[in-house]
């Protein structure tokens, strides 16, 4: 019979160590295998008597606003704007899109609102959040670089998105949120009335010129499109963001690039 050495604590110790057990659980030992007792539940508390009174000083507690509503109340909202100054103030206090309660600032505009070009996205991502500004982040110099190509740059352009509030994650904006902010847009492109419309990106095309179709599809095309005042050229063209992910596509946005070049010296 082999004997069984006699192991030091301290070799036991050095044993648990190396098989990774180097904290206490409790200083005295519980046996695992004993039998448990049902636990007893603790006591109800004795049911309280509610003070009406100070319910009745209470405040009530606001309910969200249906979508329905909150869209009705832009459009109002809206319309009541004289000018692109008034229209960003009744932005900054609307609440009817719950986006905002999300986002660090209003998204609201970038570059010349006296342009005759007038380019919409979708929504603002997380670097025109921290920013205030739409399109500054890897898709917006790929904008930059699109408009120097064809003799343009934000002093000569007017940008602005659909929903102007980051969603979460940068995602797109569900058909409820950009239906909210509709009007708003609708609005500004009416007061800064340019004499052309770049939808960049799907959503952005279905949302303003109700196309069904994906983008791949309807990219390229001229639509008329009433600004609140006249009937102007729209095109739809790839957002800078899928081009960034589909850089096969950038021959295609450079043909809608030289339409709209052609449409704005034309």
């Amino acid at each position: 019979m082999v004997p069984v050495p006699d192991h030091t604590p301290r070799e036991l110790l050095d044993f648990y160590l190396e098989a990774g057990a180097d904290a206490l659980v409790g200083e005295e030992a519980v046996d695992r295998f004993a039998p448990v007792e049902a636990a007893v539940p603790p006591p109800r508390p004795a049911r309280q008597v509610p003070d009406t009174a100070t319910q009745s000083r209470a405040a009530p507690a606001i309910a969200p606003q249906a979508p329905d509503e909150a869209a009705m109340a832009a459009r109002a909202a809206a319309r009541s704007a004289q000018s692109l100054e008034e229209l960003r103030a009744i932005l900054e206090k609307f609440d009817g899109c719950a986006l905002k309660a999300t986002a660090s600032r209003l998204v609201f505009a970038d570059g010349n609102p006296q342009s005759k070009i007038m380019f919409v996205g979708e929504a603002p991502g997380r670097d025109e959040d921290i920013e205030g500004l739409p399109f500054v982040g890897r898709s917006g110099k790929l904008l930059d670089r699109m408009l120097a190509a064809i003799g343009l740059d934000r002093k000569a352009a007017y940008i602005a998105n659909i929903v102007p509030w980051r969603p979460p994650g940068n995602r797109t904006p569900t058909p409820q949120e950009s239906a909210i902010c509709l009007p708003f847009i609708l609005r500004q492109i009416e007061l800064v009335d340019p004499d052309l419309l770049v939808c960049l990106g799907g959503p952005s095309a279905q949302t303003l010129l109700g196309i069904k179709e994906g983008i791949t599809k309807s990219r390229g095309r001229w639509f008329d499109f009433n600004n609140g005042k006249r009937d102007i050229k729209a095109i739809a063209t790839f957002h800078p963001a899928f081009l960034l992910r589909s850089p096969l596509q950038k021959r295609f946005a450079w043909r809608d690039m030289l339409a709209i070049k052609k449409a704005l010296t034309g």
